[in-house]
């Protein structure tokens, strides 16, 4: 077997309406209406072509899982979100890459990762 791309993440969040809000208006994730009424509660949103699968659910312990969205400019999306009162941690410098964090209503955290500029 060899997987080709990531598809979707999930990730459990205490209450739905919440996060979708969160993910939709501080983090720019489209909500999608294919899910089906059957998996429960929970909601799907695009992230570009990959999916982040909420479900309402009790989040586990943080012990450094996370997933990364890419942007474009961090330093951008890091005054953006401050200024909507989210809290971001400093940016440091991986590699040639740069990152950043910032914790759903549920804890869950979320790196923000601006790739590399060079060529």
């Amino acid at each position: 077997m060899k997987a080709s791309a990531i598809h979707h993440v999930s990730v459990c969040v205490e209450k739905l309406d919440d996060a979708v809000d969160f993910y939709t208006r501080r983090l720019g994730l489209r909500l999608r209406d294919d899910r089906p009424d059957t998996l429960g509660r929970g909601a799907w949103l695009d992230a570009g072509p990959q999916q982040l699968h909420l479900i309402e659910a009790a989040p586990p312990p943080g012990r450094g899982q996370h997933f990364a969205l890419a942007v474009a400019d961090l330093d951008a999306a890091t005054t953006e979100l401050r200024a909507a009162g989210v809290q971001v941690s400093e940016a440091i410098r991986i590699g040639s890459a740069r990152q950043a964090f910032v914790t759903d209503p549920s804890g869950n955290a979320i790196e923000l990762h601006e790739p590399s500029h060079d060529a």
